[in-house]
């Protein structure tokens, strides 16, 4: 089950960035308070270039294939960008909250999904919990990541028995 950490402006910090060399396959630089969020991520890959873990930007395509990161995660609002975001050889993910939007994002070609909120999370909604995740990994073979209010090893243990492709957490990795 892969583990994939999404940054947050609270908890960023080049500590927290080799932090996350041990702990995560993937990481998404995710900041919606940068008003230059270009210098921000040319700052995120020179400092985790030697790092394992793959890189993923948040929302921008173009700057992903401009910097040569591994890949890009879409927005929920983004189902339009997901062929060029393929086009521009990203490995590419996008936010979904239901079935249909799970299934959409396999008829246009993305990598994989988050499926969120699992667990309760602030300003998230009423969470979906396990059950709901175990229908969305089953409805339309597509990597499904796990995502929303993942903050304990139980949390991981309950989704470690739905076949998810893996887990997405801010606060997990804190």
């Amino acid at each position: 089950m892969i583990k994939y950490a999404i940054t947050d402006s609270k908890y960023y910090s080049f500590d927290y960035l080799k932090n996350l060399n041990n702990k995560a396959d993937f990481v998404l630089l995710r900041d919606k308070t940068t008003k230059d969020y270009k210098s921000l991520a040319k700052d995120f890959i020179n400092t985790t270039k030697d790092y394992s873990y793959k890189k993923i930007l948040h929302q921008d395509y173009k700057l992903a294939q401009e910097l040569g990161v591994y890949g890009v995660h879409l927005t929920s609002l983004q189902f339009k960008d997901i062929q060029k975001a393929k086009e521009l050889n990203l490995f590419t993910i996008i936010s979904t909250h239901s079935i249909n939007e799970i299934k959409l994002a396999k008829e246009l070609g993305a990598n994989a999904v988050t499926f969120s909120p699992i667990f309760s999370t602030p300003n998230k909604g009423e969470p979906k919990g396990i059950k709901a995740l175990k229908e969305a990994i089953e409805c339309c073979n597509i990597k499904v990541i796990a995502l929303g209010g993942i903050v304990t090893n139980n949390h991981i243990k309950q989704i470690a028995t739905t076949n998810a492709w893996g887990f997405a957490s801010i606060r997990y990795f804190v």
